[in-house]
């Protein structure tokens, strides 16, 4: 992992691999858990430009890879902060908490007495008393409708208020996250003296035996790649720990023995790091041969700008290319003709091109 991360410090196809790597990740954290992404459909609902209805997994994926790429792109030690935790488990944006709780009780039709109604709606018009008295109902439905404006002002505002209570027939109300995530963040304490990488392997074990968060299993090898990045193990990346955890067979994924978890975390640490080096040398050996054809090129062609682009993403369409370089998908045809991309897709209207 170290010869990885210096390898990439000096390469000039750094920004591609990490940028590469961010869909590989992404659709391997989806595999681990039975799910089948394309890599070609995770990129082309990236850059927004779907040929099919979007799935489930897809949208998951693509949360996935929004995670990675917002802690790659802060400091080392940004996730396993108080703040980062909070941020990456949406907790981050709650409002005061009492406010909320007065909204919501406005705001709900069968809340409160009668007596509290009319004190309430009483105070903002002239004559509500009246209504209340004659039509209780339609006192209170005044009374969400009031609140739900108020609510709105405050968004548009730029307020925020509390999430509303998660629905028991997702979430098991009984699973206390806050004391699992402090269990968590005990563990990874009591690693600071230990090399990098079997703090790493300790953190993702103790993710998976913990279990924090219920919905968002993934979030804890992205975790443990914050420790390597953390601890100075890896710099100028972020590990990708679920392509390294999908080459391990899946009998072997999970052993009983705390012991064998740990080894089968290290072994997946070694993978990635393994499948870095050998894709990095491969794109770069592809830059190599491919930048000969910009040779005696005008300055202002285009060519070079698509070879960079090329090589941060898996695959581009014709579309995408347009519009990362601001010419007619037709130019863009054009390019990648000139470029010698290889075809990806073998489609006859809807192609696409990359990067082997």
């Amino acid at each position: 992992m170290a010869r990885l991360d210096e390898r990439l410090a000096k390469s000039p196809v750094r920004e591609g691999w990490v940028a590469r790597t961010h869909y590989t990740d992404a659709c391997a954290s989806l595999w681990l858990e039975g799910e089948l992404v394309h890599l070609e459909d995770l990129v082309l609902h990236d850059a927004g430009m779907d040929i099919r209805a979007p799935t489930h997994e897809l949208t998951r994926a693509r949360a996935v890879m929004r995670v990675r790429r917002r802690i790659a792109a802060a400091k080392p030690d940004w996730a396993l902060s108080v703040t980062g935790l909070a941020s990456l488990r949406g907790r981050g944006g709650q409002g005061d908490r009492e406010a909320g709780s007065d909204d919501r009780k406005e705001g709900t039709g069968d809340g409160g007495d009668a007596s509290d109604a009319e004190d309430t709606y009483g105070e903002d018009l002239d004559q509500p008393l009246v209504i209340i008295e004659t039509d209780p109902r339609l006192a209170a439905a005044f009374i969400a409708v009031d609140a739900a404006i108020a609510k709105s002002d405050r968004t548009l505002g730029g307020e925020t208020t509390r999430r509303s209570e998660r629905d028991p027939l997702v979430y098991d109300l009984d699973w206390d996250e806050d004391a699992r995530i402090e269990e968590w963040q005990r563990v990874v304490d009591q690693t600071r003296s230990l090399p990098p990488a079997l703090a790493a392997a300790i953190a993702a074990e103790a993710w998976d035996r913990i279990e924090p968060l219920q919905h968002t299993p993934w979030l804890g090898q992205l975790l443990a790649a914050s420790v390597l990045r953390g601890r100075g193990k890896t710099r100028t990346h972020l590990a990708c720990l679920h392509a390294g955890l999908k080459t391990i067979p899946r009998e072997r994924r999970r052993p009983l023995d705390p012991a064998a978890r740990l080894i089968i975390q290290l072994e997946a640490i070694t993978a990635a790091a393994t499948a870095g080096l050998k894709d990095h040398d491969r794109w770069l050996n592809q830059r190599t041969l491919l930048a000969r054809k910009l040779a005696g090129r005008r300055s202002t062609s285009k060519l070079p700008a698509l070879l960079d682009y090329m090589l941060s993403r898996p695959i581009a369409s014709a579309g995408m290319i347009a519009k990362e370089l601001g010419i007619t998908p037709r130019a863009a045809q054009d390019l990648v003709a000139e470029l010698g991309l290889r075809e990806a897709t073998g489609r006859g209207r809807y192609r696409a091109w990359g990067i082997l």
